[in-house]
């Protein structure tokens, strides 16, 4: 029987992030989700574009912050967001997924786990998303622009 954890952390106000992995007893993969709703803060033609290569630095950000004694180099970052629609003054919704998969023998519940997954986080948060260029953060859609 699998053995699921799921953990919620309020670390910003834009932003709703979990993380969590499928099986804590046998760890294979961590899983971090990020969500919010995004307004473009600059009109553009190619929005898929933009949107794959914020995807991509995310990617980097993660290669840059990774500890490479509990995870594998190999990750895989799912940024979803409808770039078809999406419109200067409109909000659409973001979900993006990271996984990370763990070598052997790591433990879920470990501190020095549990601060790789947030230090990947907190500098994701950072870097690619408060400080983007692109798109202002809510965390909903009715929220009010400030």
């Amino acid at each position: 029987m699998k053995n699921g954890k799921k953990v919620k952390l309020k670390i910003y106000n834009n932003l709703k992030i979990f993380y969590g992995t499928i099986d804590y007893k046998e760890l294979k993969s961590v899983y971090i989700t990020i969500q919010s709703w995004v307004s473009p803060k600059v009109y553009s033609d190619n929005w898929k574009r933009i949107v794959l290569s914020q995807s991509r630095e995310i990617k980097h950000t993660i290669f840059d912050n990774i500890n490479d004694k509990i995870f594998y180099e190999n990750i895989i970052v799912d940024l979803d967001v409808r770039y078809s629609g999406i419109e200067v003054e409109k909000k659409s919704f973001m979900n993006l997924e990271i996984t990370l998969l763990t070598k052997p023998n790591i433990d879920f519940k470990a501190q020095e786990t549990k601060d790789s997954i947030k230090k990947v986080i907190r500098q994701v948060c950072v870097n690619n998303l408060n400080r983007n260029k692109y798109f202002d953060f809510y965390l909903t859609k009715k929220e009010l622009s400030v």
